[in-house]
């Protein structure tokens, strides 16, 4: 077994997809429209589906916004260098929420960015 995606619904399918793929640098893998349903799928990552986990984007067209309730977390990148990483994301646009530095109670260097929807991202310093 092995984790295939994660996936998170999204208010503004466009603006969501240039997120990840401008801002974090993923690559859009697909998109499918299921009009019966109303809804649509986007699948972003930074390598193929076969590879490794990637992130299912879920669009519902009637659904302007959600709320993220109290029960998600985040979602974690690794980077080399999670300062540099900052950087480059308030370039492209991006919000970091908390700047690089180590993590309360330990010494991993952690930061957290925010996407469209005000979900986390977590950057992850590489050893």
């Amino acid at each position: 077994m092995r984790i295939l995606h994660s996936m998170i619904r999204v208010g503004d399918l466009e603006r969501s997809i240039a997120f990840y793929t401008e801002i974090l640098g993923m690559r859009l893998l697909r998109r499918q429209d299921y009009p019966e349903g109303r809804f649509t799928l986007a699948f972003v990552g930074y390598g193929s589906e076969s590879e490794g986990a990637v992130l299912e984007l879920t669009h519902n067209w009637d659904t302007p916004t959600y709320d993220l309730g109290n029960g998600y977390g985040h979602l974690a990148l690794a980077v080399p260098d999670a300062a540099s990483a900052c950087t480059e994301i308030k370039r492209r646009g991006g919000k970091v929420v908390r700047e690089a530095g180590p993590m309360k109670h330990g010494t991993t260097v952690i930061a957290f960015v925010e996407d469209p929807d005000g979900y986390k991202v977590e950057l992850i310093e590489a050893k």
